[in-house]
């Protein structure tokens, strides 16, 4: 593949690859990357560069249904108390009514 010189300054020469995308070397002729070749490019009106809009709409939907999810948990987790609460009354009026039952046979 070769390299075509697109420009060349005193700091920087930029190349086209074969592949159609740029490369940067700096003026010791090592390559330069990251933000500092987006940034040159940028400057060099090569490439254009666009910041990711932010879905605001979306993160108060995905709040809300967060919201919703938490609603139904906390309303069942008090039925759920009462129910552990009735149930060792349950068992003891069970065994109030079996000792009755004994003492009932013991007196005959």
């Amino acid at each position: 593949m070769a390299m075509k010189l697109v420009k060349k300054t005193d700091e920087y020469s930029i190349y086209r690859r074969g592949d159609e995308r740029y490369a940067v070397q700096d003026a010791n002729k090592k390559a330069v990357n990251g933000e500092e070749k987006a940034r040159i490019l940028v400057a060099e009106d090569l490439i254009k560069v666009t910041l990711p809009a932010k879905p605001v709409v979306e993160e108060v939907a995905e709040t809300e249904a967060v919201a919703e999810e938490v609603s139904p948990v906390e309303e069942e987790a008090p039925a759920e108390a009462a129910q552990a609460e009735e149930a060792p009354a349950e068992e003891a009026s069970q065994a109030d009514a079996l000792t009755e039952v004994v003492a009932e046979e013991g007196d005959k």
